[in-house]
């Protein structure tokens, strides 16, 4: 039983080590072929959002707003994606042990 428990809370501290890296990891999106492009943290936070001045159409702002939304979504895709490398192999072995994550 003492080995579970330490096995678990080994667990749990590879864990918290991992979200800490994704939090301070930073993954890219972008739409538009490049003319919007959002930075976001491995943890999903938003950074940062580059538009370029060919994306900017004072009479066409809608169309501006699609390319952002569509870079957000693409970086926070890649931050899932990052989340899932980094941080299944560790919740695979956590899940129905309760008072952990996951």
């Amino acid at each position: 039983m003492q080995q579970l428990l330490q096995q678990a809370q080994k667990m749990q501290q590879d864990l918290a080590v991992a979200q800490e890296e994704l939090a301070a990891t930073e993954v890219d999106g972008q739409a538009g072929g490049g003319l919007v492009r959002a930075t976001v943290t491995g943890s999903g936070e938003l950074r940062s959002l580059a538009i370029d001045p060919k994306a900017v159409d004072p009479e066409d702002t809608e169309t501006l707003a699609d390319l952002i939304v569509a870079a957000v979504q693409a970086a926070n895709e890649n931050a899932q994606q990052l989340q899932q490398q980094k941080l299944g192999p560790l919740t695979q072995g956590l899940g129905g042990m309760p008072g952990l994550p996951f």
